[in-house]
């Protein structure tokens, strides 16, 4: 089976933050629906953690 590469020109395109961490997405937006943002701060913390892990400036 042929392996095919990527031209060495052809660069990846950067993460949106939207994209970002969708697992801690998920249950820090389900948490802010269901309880109130006041009472997901624990989640918020991990997601923003999670965004800052990845480069982005939070």
């Amino acid at each position: 089976m042929p392996v095919y590469l990527q031209p060495a020109t052809e660069q990846k395109k950067p993460l949106k933050p939207c994209c970002a961490c969708p697992e801690t997405k998920k249950v820090r937006d389900a948490c802010i629906i269901e309880k109130g943002e006041e009472n997901c701060s624990d989640l918020i913390e991990a997601h923003k953690d999670c965004m800052r892990a990845l480069g982005f400036k939070i």
